[in-house]
């Protein structure tokens, strides 16, 4: 199933801030295109079960997101650095 991908507004400013502050920017680029790909096929098989959420991690990032199959959305929420 394909999934439409959207990012809330406090997702998309942790992630811009994570840019900003990243010794790797390209690496936070990468980890956030590999997510949205991810996520836009089979999002409610991927990640762990967090509660009614969902967590994917992709070095250097880590995604909380929610999967809504009746409407094929899914919903980043929080995003934040990996601790690896």
């Amino acid at each position: 199933m394909r999934y439409t991908v959207a990012w809330i507004t406090a997702a998309q400013g942790q992630l811009a801030t994570l840019w900003l502050q990243a010794p790797d920017r390209q690496a936070v680029t990468d980890a956030a295109n590999r997510i949205d790909r991810v996520l836009q096929q089979d999002a409610d098989k991927v990640g762990i079960p967090w509660g009614r959420f969902r967590a994917l991690f992709d070095d250097p990032l880590a995604v909380l997101f929610e999967v809504d199959p009746g409407d094929c959305m899914v919903t980043v929420i929080q995003v934040r650095r990996t601790n690896r």
